[in-house]
């Protein structure tokens, strides 16, 4: 369904767009409370909460910034790195049309398994008889065993 590459890429936008989203919601949340407390410190009209609770919010704000700004300089080391790798050479192969169909490659592929009760025991599971088991319901070797009799 999905190109192999695709499939691969997808890590890699997901950190680029998220890394670019951080760094915005960060830039956004430094440059607002900046402003704000740099504005009503110089008019005079500061409040404890414009002032300290904003400080706190610029710090959150710087840490998810820097968050941000590390995750594009990983989505561009990763790219560079990526295009230093070769690519694996793609073979194509010409098509014989004028080849004709294969035939089975042996006989041996139509021979039927051998039967089980050919197969070697060490002696646990055959009755003392002689005869062998009959496991299907109705009663014969053939039953029990799946096999087709013509």
């Amino acid at each position: 369904m999905f190109n192999k590459s695709l499939t691969r890429s997808i890590p890699y936008w997901l950190l680029l767009a998220l890394s670019v989203a951080s760094a915005t919601v960060g830039g956004w949340l430094v440059w607002d409370n900046a402003t704000t407390m740099q504005t009503t410190l110089l008019d005079g009209t500061a409040t404890n909460v414009e002032v300290y609770v904003g400080q706190a919010w610029i710090t959150a704000g710087a840490a998810i910034l820097g968050a941000g700004v590390l995750g594009v300089l990983l989505a561009l080391v990763l790219a560079a790195a990526k295009s230093l790798i070769p690519a694996a050479p793609v073979v194509v192969e010409p098509i014989d049309w004028t080849a004709d169909d294969e035939a089975p490659a042996s006989d041996d592929a139509m021979e039927p398994a051998p039967d089980a009760a050919e197969a070697p025991t060490d002696g646990d599971d055959a009755p003392e008889d002689g005869s062998e088991d009959q496991n299907g319901s109705s009663g014969s070797i053939a039953t029990a065993r799946k096999i087709s009799v013509k």
